[in-house]
């Protein structure tokens, strides 16, 4: 099978995505709708910068010790059962969400809402890597990864509207009465996912965690994730804070903003994603970065800027980050064998919230405000930092291209069974 060939989906691989691209949605959305909220809940609350990035590291931290707790496990069961099990828990968190009155109280919330919701997409992968063949994955990647610019065109402009007219805590009721009606769907059109358990061979789920822990490859992979992470969640939370106070973008175009940034993003992603079957994909995130950088480093150094020189930066910005993740998520697909896939999944989508939790931490601790309507300061700081950070992540992630190469050099004929069964189990 050559590496560049196209392999087409079959009717059930459609459904698949599908039901994997309006999960995200959903779990995206959630943790998505903090940033354009955070003007309002800082003032609403009364928070400081500091207590806020609290507020979104909390989901992150939880999120990631759930990770960790769930990973000798995630390859014991079927993979609908825990996706199921694991998103019902997500909607109850949002729902408490949506009645928090209190800061202690929201943070409490986020942490239930991260205790479930992180894991989900850690069993997304092990499910994408389970049904899709290599050649597939940067596609599926580029269509399941639409969720986080849906989010954007539909859920955080309605959920800012929604939030004007009705209280913040509105957009969280909104998010949970849809993944109600999205958990339905899932229990009557995904077929039990169960391959990966023919496989097992270890007798205990903590002697599977160890055994995934004490791969060099997968350690490799492990830290590329959480250094790529830190700088993706440094800028995120105070996005609109610094929009709002600093370049002057008002509360009335806010929503246009992330609108047309997601519009953006749901264009590039499944260019990019098709573009990463047919390329390097290690290429393709390398000059993503120095893209996603440039623009980095004039965005944050911004005073008093025109609405639609915000606008472009913007919609660049966004270029940038998703022409990182869908090659890098690609790449990270082919590190784990089948049967810790779900472990290394979990694993990663854990590191992935701790240092993205990490990341918003120490953001909250850079930046400061004299008082809640002034600017925000120190924000180009953060630049600066998700610059270097954003250096190291492309030599991190050459390793990983090097480990997704040497396991395809050293397996070829068995990587083109695997094709095979999971083309036939798709088409089951």
């Amino acid at each position: 099978m050559k590496a560049n060939e196209i392999i087409p989906f079959t009717g059930y691989q459609k459904a698949v995505i599908f039901i994997l691209a309006i999960t995200q949605f959903t779990v995206i959305l959630d943790f998505m709708v903090m940033s354009p909220l955070g003007d309002l809940l800082i003032k609403s609350l009364d928070m400081k910068p500091s207590n806020f990035g609290v507020a979104v590291s909390a989901y992150a931290f939880s999120a990631g010790i759930s990770g960790l707790l769930t990973a000798g496990f995630a390859d014991r069961f079927d993979r609908k059962k825990l996706l199921l099990f694991f998103y019902s828990g997500f909607i109850i968190g949002t729902i408490f969400c949506g009645v928090a009155q209190s800061y202690q109280v929201l943070v409490a919330a986020r942490i239930i809402t991260g205790l479930f919701g992180g894991v989900i997409g850690s069993i997304s992968m092990a499910i994408i890597t389970d049904l899709f063949a290599l050649q597939q994955r940067g596609r599926v990647m580029g269509f399941v990864t639409m969720g986080f610019g849906a989010s954007q065109v539909l859920g955080i402009p309605i959920g800012l509207y929604i939030a004007n007219l009705w209280g913040w805590e509105a957009p969280f009721l909104m998010v949970a009465g849809m993944a109600v009606m999205v958990a339905i769907f899932i229990a009557i059109t995904l077929k039990p996912v169960t391959q990966h358990l023919k496989l097992q061979n270890d007798k205990s789920a903590f002697t599977h965690l160890w055994h995934t822990v004490s791969k060099r490859d997968y350690r490799i992979g492990f830290m590329a994730t959480a250094v790529l992470s830190i700088g993706g969640f440094m800028m995120m939370p105070f996005g609109s804070v610094f929009a709002v106070n600093n370049l002057h973008v008002t509360e009335k175009q806010l929503p246009l903003l992330f609108m047309v940034s997601g519009v953006s993003a749901l264009a590039v992603m499944p260019l990019v994603g098709r573009l990463s079957d047919k390329v390097s994909k290690y290429k393709l995130f390398a000059v993503a970065c120095f893209w996603m950088i440039a623009v980095c480093v004039i965005y944050t150094n911004l005073s008093i800027t025109p609405f639609w020189i915000v606008l472009v930066l913007n919609v660049m910005m966004m270029m940038g980050v998703m022409g990182r993740m869908v090659p890098s998520q690609a790449l990270m697909s082919a590190v784990p064998e089948m049967e810790d896939r779900g472990a290394f999944m979990s694993i990663n989508a854990s590191l992935q919230q701790i240092a993205g939790g990490i990341g918003a931490a120490v953001a909250g601790m850079i930046v400061y405000q004299d008082n809640k309507f002034s600017p925000l300061k120190n924000y180009d700081i953060v630049g600066y930092v998700v610059f270097a950070i954003s250096l190291i992540s492309i030599y991190l992630m050459y390793r990983v291209n090097e480990v997704a190469k040497k396991r395809a050099n050293e397996r070829p004929l068995l990587a083109k069974e695997e094709a095979e069964e999971i083309l036939i189990a798709a088409e089951f």
